[in-house]
């Protein structure tokens, strides 16, 4: 395809996203993985954008440091200008150190630019470990930001305590600095002993509102947000409180304009199967948050890229003279003749009757419909549910039959499906797929095992009037 939706470099993998933005361009430097052996280093490598449209693959933008050097790997961190300096701010390591603790050796590094971000100088005199109390193989992902009312430099770090539960040690530990090169330990940002490790802090102010980014390094290995009133908390807990599903990961904003973007990456699966197991490191993806009047968060598609689809496809499902389904005790699906483009964008918009229990799209659907992936809307259960038919079971579970195997729980998504009208919109691209509900809530998933098929609507117990349903396509591709 010559314009993709989703970036990803010819050779490897993108890993955490650090994004910069200044004077309208987007510089998004992200972690290089490439997945040989024996594993090379970490550098950062940069794609940069104007449009959130096109990418231009800037390759390697920080190269990480030989054998025995202690950024062997060059791991999250973040950008700040000062003057006419721009700072980056990131995590050292190499396996051949180990801490005190026996994991390899995190340090917090520096280096800086001063002719636009083209060439950078590192500063290894500068580079510091672990406080007291914080264990040595886990001080990552370094988030420096002004804090003007205090007339001073934070940064925030993915850290862990050395004593408490060993699952429940996580925490945002805390510096600041006058001159960004003299860092002191000062009380945590954020300590609510609940996770492994809080990944990749981002902090932003939006209106009356301040917001606090992390990673949940523990059993969900999702991107949440908190909100406060100031910088010093109490943090609360809007009641949808993560970016987007399992797949979607690390994900760091930048703002333009008034409008907030956030990046990150939806993860491979191993084997490149629909049931390999999620791997580290994937393709970039884009979401623009929008604010509620409560000061929560919603997601979606940026509109620049949704303009980009702007030609009709040739796949036409043909609905009812009403565009109704009703089926109060049973199930109906409707199917195109044709198979859908490998790139496309899909909207269609349902009006819910009350009491249906689901609907939604068939997405490279068999053409019965019976083998397919879904895109589930589940009014009683609040949730949008990305599914797939047949189920395949891997290792001990093989002899269960498909039915045996359940979806996958982590790509279940909360959202407001009161009855009504509700738009839900899909961009398929290869193997990936995203889906976002009523512009609010978004569920980002792979798609390995069913290459090509056909669009389909369905509604099962209950009715649903399909008042739009398009597919449209790039005209450049």
């Amino acid at each position: 395809m010559e314009s993709p939706v989703f970036f990803q470099p010819a050779a490897g993998w993108v890993g955490d996203v650090i994004p910069f933005q200044e004077d309208g361009h987007f510089r998004l430097f992200y972690l290089h993985e490439l997945r040989d052996v024996p594993k090379p280093g970490t550098s950062w490598n940069l794609v940069t954008t104007n449009d959130l449209v096109t990418f231009h693959d800037d390759g390697v933008a920080l190269s990480h440091g030989d054998n025995d050097a202690a950024d062997f790997n060059m791991y999250t961190g973040s950008f700040i200008r000062d003057g006419g300096t721009h700072h980056v701010f990131y995590t050292g390591q190499n396996p051949l150190d180990l801490g005190a603790d026996g994991a390899p050796l995190q340090l917090i590094m520096h280096a800086t630019s001063t002719d636009g971000m083209e060439t950078w100088q590192k500063h290894p005199e500068h580079t510091f470990g672990a406080s007291a109390g914080y264990e040595t193989g886990d001080w990552r992902d370094p988030f420096v930001f002004f804090d003007g009312g205090a007339s001073l430099w934070r940064m925030l770090l993915a850290a862990r305590h050395t004593d408490g539960p060993e699952r429940r040690r996580g925490v945002i530990a805390q510096l600041t600095s006058t001159d960004l090169i003299t860092w002191s330990p000062t009380q945590p940002f954020w300590d609510p002993r609940r996770y492994i490790t809080h990944e990749c802090p981002d902090v932003f102010q939006w209106g009356d509102w301040w917001y606090l980014v992390y990673s949940e390094f523990s059993e969900s290995f999702t991107t949440h947000y908190r909100m406060a009133k100031s910088l010093d908390g109490p943090w609360l807990v809007p009641p949808q409180d993560t970016i987007d599903g399992r797949a979607f990961y690390a994900s760091k904003s930048a703002e333009r304009d008034g409008r907030r973007f956030f990046f990150g990456w939806i993860a491979s699966k191993d084997g490149r199967r629909d049931d390999g197991a999620w791997q580290w490191a994937g393709t970039m993806s884009t979401l623009e948050a929008t604010q509620a009047p409560d000061g929560t968060l919603r997601f979606k598609f940026a509109s620049e890229l949704v303009d980009s689809f702007d030609s009709v496809a040739e796949v036409t499902v043909a609905l009812p003279s009403l565009s109704e389904i009703d089926v109060p005790d049973g199930y109906r699906a409707i199917l195109s003749e044709e198979d859908l483009p490998d790139q496309a964008y899909i909207r269609a918009e349902f009006d819910i009757a009350p009491g249906t229990t689901e609907c939604g799209l068939l997405l490279r659907a068999s053409a019965d419909g019976d083998e397919s992936y879904i895109v589930r809307l589940e009014p009683g259960k609040s949730r949008m549910v990305f599914d797939r038919w047949p189920r395949k079971a891997t290792g001990e579970m093989q002899w269960q039959v498909s039915g045996d195997v359940p979806f996958a729980i982590e790509l279940e998504r909360p959202c407001d499906l009161t009855p009504g009208v509700h738009t839900l919109e899909v961009i398929l691209e290869g193997d990936i797929c995203v889906a976002v509900v009523d512009r609010r809530v978004a569920l980002s998933t792979r798609i390995y095992d069913r290459p090509r098929g056909r669009l389909g609507v369905f509604v099962g117990e209950g009715a649903a009037v399909i008042r739009e349903l398009k597919v449209l396509v790039r005209s450049n591709n």
